[in-house]
């Protein structure tokens, strides 16, 4: 096997291994950890930590270490978060969200480093396109990595199910359920008894262990970058520093543009908080039970890879405008359904439809708006990446933030305001875009960016 490609399915499946264990965890954390809001509490300082990660260590990291030991050390911050969880309390699952929010941008940042660098090292060699290749180890590592949330969540979901005893959901319980959740109330009393301890122990062992088997497959059998491969790297100016980046990211807010999409780009990061923090609790831990929450996800996993795939072929025929007014009207119809909507375990295949309609607008969000950033800042790629990641973060932030602070339909009510307000916006950027392009010939404009999507998740 030729030894790039070898590097190319190690952090693949590397990543594999990590986010099987991280995806399964975020998505119980609100059910696990209801009691005082620990779970989304935990979450919300996650991210942002992130977002003061992703401002200045990657470059200081991936200088000083290289990046399979920066990819290796991150990893480490992951296994923390799972340790954490062992015995959970606010001095245990607040420090090491930090440490993970802390590690996630140098994982992304070295893992795009190296595979970019590793594309052209074997294009050089090859003497074939470097972008294509790059393109190729790309596809290689989503088509791996993405299948993560399918894994994680079904360990969940199967371990969770062994639980010996069911209890009866009772009307008076369900009513507690969906929109108009009783605030006061923790879902787990509902659909099934809450987790023994030794079926959490054993589960937060499994996913420990799939932590710590990515760390070593890393440091095992990933070749570091050699001087050769890494000689593109010397001769490009040095990293940047904190605030250099910082400045750029303020003043790329001068460009109007930029200023329209905050709110779509926020939405983001509010409709998937709301899905793993508000919809996985309210409604399917507490009408079926925790044992469901895995199977719920898969659904969306499996429905926003397909998708992503789909509408990444399809947007060169569609365009992107009507792909954000299909992810637009997708998403108000669920908003406005969840409002209405009564959660019953007779009602089963409904849990399932939510999931698979917002993994399909998910798909979208994450595709377009990247690729949206990508064509409107083509020569300011760095600082309008950085903003992305800032303000999606800060979705993110939020919508854990008030999430065990308000019920549920005010939750919603948010959400599509949220909505509503992105989409007008968005439609003024697109109004403004026009506008500077008439005396720019578009031909000349790139319809493709660097596959970013999947690190808004971590």
């Amino acid at each position: 096997m030729e030894r790039n490609l070898k590097n190319v399915l190690v952090i693949s499946f590397g990543f594999l291994l990590l986010f099987t264990a991280y995806g399964g965890l975020q998505s119980l954390q609100s059910s696990l950890h209801s009691e005082g809001g620990l779970g989304v509490a935990s979450l919300s300082v996650l991210y942002a930590a992130l977002i003061l990660s992703s401002m200045f260590l990657p470059p200081i990291l991936i200088k000083k270490l290289g990046c399979k030991w920066t990819i290796a050390g991150s990893m480490c911050c992951y296994v923390a978060f799972s340790l954490g969880n062992f015995y959970a309390s606010w001095y245990t699952l607040i420090p090491t969200s930090v440490i993970l929010g802390l590690g996630g941008a140098p994982l992304w940042s070295a893992k795009c480093t190296y595979l970019t660098i590793a594309g052209n090292s074997y294009a050089e060699k090859a003497g074939k396109n470097g972008k294509d290749i790059i393109n190729q180890y790309f596809g290689v590592f989503f088509l791996i990595f993405q299948s993560s949330g399918i894994w994680g969540n079904l360990i969940s979901s199967l371990i969770f199910s062994q639980a010996s005893t069911k209890v009866e959901v009772s009307e008076e319980n369900l009513a507690c359920c969906g929109a108009y959740d009783c605030i006061t109330q923790t879902a787990n009393t509902t659909g099934s008894a809450e987790p023994s301890n030794s079926l959490i122990y054993t589960l937060l062992g499994i996913y420990t262990g799939n932590g710590v088997l990515a760390v070593l497959l890393i440091i095992v059998f990933l070749d570091q970058i050699t001087s050769d491969q890494a000689e593109t790297e010397k001769e490009a100016p040095e990293a940047p520093s904190f605030w250099s980046t910082f400045l750029a990211t303020l003043q790329h807010l001068k460009d109007k543009r930029q200023c329209l999409l905050i709110p779509l780009t926020m939405y983001s990061g509010f409709e998937q908080g709301f899905l793993s923090g508000d919809y996985t609790k309210t409604y399917v831990t507490c009408a079926l039970g925790i044992h469901y929450v895995g199977y719920v996800m898969i659904c969306f996993s499996a429905v926003n890879s397909l998708c992503s795939l789909l509408f990444g072929k399809i947007s060169q025929f569609t365009g992107r405008k009507l792909l954000f007014a299909l992810a637009a009207a997708t998403n108000t119809a669920c908003i406005i359904a969840l409002l209405l909507w009564r959660p019953h375990p007779k009602q089963l295949a409904v849990f399932f439809v939510f999931p698979a309609l917002w993994g399909l607008s998910d798909a979208i969000w994450q595709t377009q708006v990247n690729v949206l950033y990508g064509i409107f800042f083509e020569k300011h790629k760095e600082a309008a990446f950085a903003n992305y990641r800032l303000w999606e973060s800060l979705g993110f932030v939020i919508a854990f933030g008030y999430s065990t602070k308000l019920q549920v339909y005010i939750k919603l009510y948010i959400l599509l305001s949220v909505l509503v307000l992105s989409m007008v916006m968005y439609g003024a950027a697109e109004y403004v875009e026009a506008k500077s392009s008439l005396g720019t010939p578009t031909a000349t404009k790139k319809e493709n960016v660097e596959p970013r999507a999947q690190e808004s998740h971590l």
